[in-house]
Order: structure tokens, then sequence, then C-alpha cells
């Protein structure tokens, strides 16, 4: 140990301090400098450079191993975007006849690009027909369509104290829910049937050539003098499936009304007195009543808007106070 050389000590003590020092922590940017000043050193200066031409060839390779991991665009056509696919739902739950591409060229009109196969793809994952066979309307569909036009017609009865049965002849204007009451009887003959029929349309006058058809289902009292005297004004008559009453759910829909709110709360005595009592209820239906169908306005609403904080209530009793009318007090 103590005969050792002074210079191999020396050269050890520095090979060793060369070991210990730590690399330089290369940013992707300073790889690039350095890249680019090892083209600027003479080739006899490259020794004295910190970094030699393998650890330039280990940085290139490096790059094009990374090339492989940036991202990139999904191929084929861009996802449809939510708005767009609930918009093809909606078109094809709003109109069940049309099929994609019906719906396809309804989309272009909005101003959305949608190919026709991308809208039979999203039809056909919501479980709807992208092609569903064309078939005559539903009654629902029918009578909203034609509701303007369209005139339905019933009877219903009611027993005297003497439990005698009346009929009464009703009709019902379905845009407006309007309801006239034309004839009171116990004895509904086919020749009865027809001349109320005619009262009605001298009734509504001008009114009448807006309609183009009347709803009634097949009772025998209706006979074809009655439905000749529609045919003449140019109305067609429809009738309704056999037991099948809902077809007819305008007119059916107005006899439970009148009958919990009137005649069921009334003892009728004859003809005369359920007459006279048909005649206040039906005003009452059209001008005042509420329906919820029509916004919870009547058929006939009265015109203006009072101030609420400045008028008062008034009441009005009908049929005896069996009803109450509100207005606002002048």
């Amino acid at each position: 140990m103590n005969g050792a050389d002074p210079a191999s000590t020396d050269r050890g003590d520095r090979g060793a301090g060369c070991r210990k020092r730590k690399s330089p922590n290369l940013q992707p940017a300073d790889r690039v400098v350095l890249a680019a000043l090892s083209r600027l050193l003479p080739h006899h200066r490259w020794s004295a450079f910190f970094v030699t031409p393998a650890t330039l060839l280990r940085w290139h390779r490096e790059l094009v191993a990374l090339r492989g991991t940036y991202p990139r665009a999904r191929p084929g056509r861009p996802p449809v975007h939510k708005q767009v696919r609930d918009l093809v739902l909606r078109l094809a739950a709003e109109n069940p006849t049309w099929g994609h591409r019906r719906i396809q060229g309804e989309l272009l009109n909005l101003g959305h690009q949608l190919a026709a196969s991308t809208a039979w793809k999203i039809l056909h994952r919501a479980g709807i027909d992208p092609a569903p066979r064309r078939s005559g309307p539903t009654w629902q569909q029918f009578l909203t369509a034609q509701a303007h036009t369209i005139l339905a017609c019933d009877f219903f009865t009611v027993d005297t104290v003497m439990l005698k049965r009346i009929y009464v002849l009703f009709f019902v204007e379905i845009t407006t829910r309007e309801v006239h009451v034309v004839g009171v009887t116990a004895h509904p003959t086919g020749a009865w049937v027809a001349q109320q029929a005619r009262n009605l349309l001298m009734g509504l006058d001008q009114r009448a050539a807006g309609l183009r058809f009347l709803l009634r289902d097949r009772d025998a009292k209706f006979t074809a003098v009655f439905d000749g005297v529609f045919a003449a004004e140019g109305i067609d008559v429809i009738k309704t499936p056999p037991r099948a009453p809902r077809a007819n759910a305008f007119a059916d829909r107005w006899v439970g009304p009148v009958r919990r709110e009137c005649t069921d709360r009334i003892l009728i005595v004859g003809e005369r007195h359920l007459a006279a009592v048909l005649t206040e209820y039906p005003a009452h239906y059209s001008s005042h009543r509420p329906h919820r169908s029509l916004g919870q306005q009547p058929p006939n609403p009265p015109s203006g808007v009072s101030d609420l904080t400045a008028a008062r209530v008034r009441r009005r009793p009908i049929l005896g106070g069996l009803i109450n009318e509100y207005s606002q007090a002048a």
C-alpha cells in the first residue's frame, strides 16, 4: 500500500469522480438543439462534445418509435350528434308512416346532413321499423286531422219520476266541443230523427258549409232519410265500427258531464221539463264550463280580461242553484 504509485492513485480518483458525475436531464427541445449543434462542429472537435453520435442515433430511434403513439382520427364517418339522433326518433314517433328516406329528406330541409343509411341505423337500433308499411290512419289520427269538419251525434236516455224513458238527440262540433241538443222525445222514430237533422242544419246556417263528415253509430233510429239530409248538404256520413263506442268518444264524453252535473241531480217530470233543463245546461257547457282539451277554456269563452285586483266576482246560479257560474262584476 505504501509503495503505490501516486500517479496511478490520482488517475483512480479522477476515474471515480467521472463515474459519480450525473448525466444532464435533457428535454426533447434540448436534444433537438444539441443535434443541430453537432452538425456545426468540425469532425476533429467531436471528441470535445459531451453527446456522442451513438446518443444522437438513439434519440432518433426514440422519436421514430413515438410517432406510432400519437392520437389519430378514427376512420370512417364522424359520430352523429345526440341532438340529430333525438330528432330522427322524434320525427319517426310523430309520423308513423315515414320511412328512413322520408326522415332523411326532412332533416335536409332542416339543415342537417345525414345519410339515409345512418337514419336507417338510428331507427333500427331504437327498435323502430325503418320502412314501415303504409296503412290507413287510425281513428284517433283521422279525428284529429278532420276535427274542424266533423259533427258527431248520438242519443242518451233519461228516466222520469214515473219511470218513463225519454230519448235525447244531440250533436257535438268536435273542434269546439259545442253541443246542440236538438230534440227530446219518448218515441224517436226515423221521421222524427230526420226532421231534427233538418232543424240543426237550418240553425247552423253558414257554419254548416264547413262541415264535411257526420260521425254516428249504427243505431237503427238513424235511417237512410237521416243520412240523405246530410248528403244533400255535401256531408258524408261515417258509421262507427260495430260494438266500438270509443270510436264516437266525443259524443259519449258529453253524456258523462250532463248526467253527473244535471239530469242525475234532478227529478225529471216529463218531456217539457227535460227540454227546459237541457236548454239551460248546454248553454252553460258551451259558454262557461272549462274544458281540459281546450286549455281550461269553454268552447265560447268571454272576450276581454278583467283586472282581478279591482273587479268583484259575482255568482250566478243556474238550474235552480244546482250549478254556479262566476263572472267579474261590472
